[in-house]
């Protein structure tokens, strides 16, 4: 094939609406709300033969072995399709989106389904027994903080880490919080026209997202004390919602979507990784964001939409600041302060949530990125096809 008809372009993407932690979704299976996810991008994209699933899943103590098949299988794709469950933190469904469009543009395969989940409700506790006292009493460790939010390279919680890099740059409280209520604004606004509705499949327990709050304001958040450190500017109001989500979305190449009358919504341009030097985040997102750019040859004035995954509102801030961007192009939908944060499922949230926009709005190029624990950054660029 020639290098225009191997572009990989995405046809199809679907979500779950996301659940507020131990909300209308704490009952549901991890493995069913990336199958539900699946089903629906299986059922918009007619017969097509798969090679490969690539997804997310975080927190994957006790759902069971490669946890990528099991929900690939429950949402329709044969048993004869490979899966990989790949997990580098929040990266790890954008990550996905990016490995699947590098390896169709290389020729190794032609369609894979990508995306993530995991249910931060349904999280277990481990108790170590096997080396356990014979007598007395062990503790449990709490597998959704131990390897979901705590960031292993500094043994340091997410939180203080936000903290400290507030400070650090001088965001302050009133920012973060004005950006917080913006978020849910936006996020109500687009639920209410139906923007978000495009990207839902609605569950039997929840139809759409759980945790915008229409009525936030920053009186109300300015009232909160600090969640992780004394003196600190992150609250539970600007920081993002822990959640229970799946997402999913098929990229093939150009050539079989047209040979199977599929529409592509955008082309996957390219993506950039990056980590360190330091565990901090704030900065992470524009720095991989920049990375793709001279990658491509772009630059910053080129990009009409981003998403910046909202971990912090000092994350999103900072990378607008960083990179010269208008709030106004950024996360125009709401993010996951408002929306939510499912671990998993976000990294390809933001992607599809850019995807959709972008076609609404006919914008020719944008970039979602996001930072991940341990330090580390994503970006991943898209061209409407």
């Amino acid at each position: 094939m020639s290098t225009t008809a191997r572009k990989p372009v995405l046809v199809s993407a679907a979500r779950t609406p996301v659940g507020k932690f131990n909300g209308a979704l704490k009952t549901v299976d991890p493995l069913d709300l990336g199958g539900a996810a699946v089903a629906e991008v299986m059922r918009s994209s007619g017969e097509i033969v798969l090679d490969h699933v690539i997804m997310a899943n975080i927190v994957q103590a006790g759902n069971g072995q490669n946890p990528a098949r099991s929900a690939g299988l429950r949402g329709g794709v044969e048993t004869t399709v490979p899966a990989i469950t790949l997990n580098n933190v929040c990266l790890a469904s954008m990550y996905a989106a990016g490995m699947a469009s590098n390896l169709i543009k290389s020729g190794e395969m032609d369609a894979a389904i990508v995306g993530g989940f995991d249910s931060m409700s349904r999280a277990p506790h481990a108790v170590q027994l096997r080396q356990a006292r014979a007598v007395g009493d062990e503790p449990a460790v709490d597998l959704l903080m131990k390897d979901g939010l705590w960031c292993a390279v500094s043994d340091s919680g997410m939180g203080p880490i936000a903290d400290r890099a507030n400070a650090d740059i001088g965001i302050s409280r009133a920012a973060q919080d004005e950006y917080a209520v913006e978020s849910h604004r936006r996020a109500h606004s687009a639920t209410e026209a139906g923007r978000l509705a495009d990207e839902i499949v609605a569950l039997n327990e929840l139809a759409t997202d759980e945790g915008i709050r229409h009525d936030s304001s920053t009186d109300r958040l300015q009232r909160l004390r600090p969640a992780f450190t004394e003196g600190g500017t992150v609250t539970a109001g600007n920081a993002s919602q822990m959640s229970d989500a799946g997402s999913a979305g098929l990229i093939m190449t150009e050539a079989l979507a047209q040979a199977h009358g599929l529409e592509p919504i955008v082309e996957f341009v390219g993506t950039s990784t990056v980590a360190g030097p330091d565990p901090s985040l704030h900065l992470k997102p524009a720095s991989a964001a920049r990375k793709l750019l001279e990658k491509t040859g772009l630059h910053v004035s080129d990009i009409g939409l981003w998403e910046v995954n909202e971990a912090f509102a000092g994350v999103a801030l900072a990378t607008a600041h960083d990179l010269e961007v208008d709030l106004g192009i950024v996360n125009v939908n709401g993010g996951a302060i408002s929306i939510g944060h499912p671990l998993g499922a976000s990294g390809f949230r933001i992607t599809m949530s850019l995807a959709f926009e972008m076609r609404r709005r006919g914008v020719d190029h944008g970039i979602a990125t996001m930072c991940g624990g341990g330090g580390q950054g994503q970006a991943i660029l898209l061209r409407l096809r």
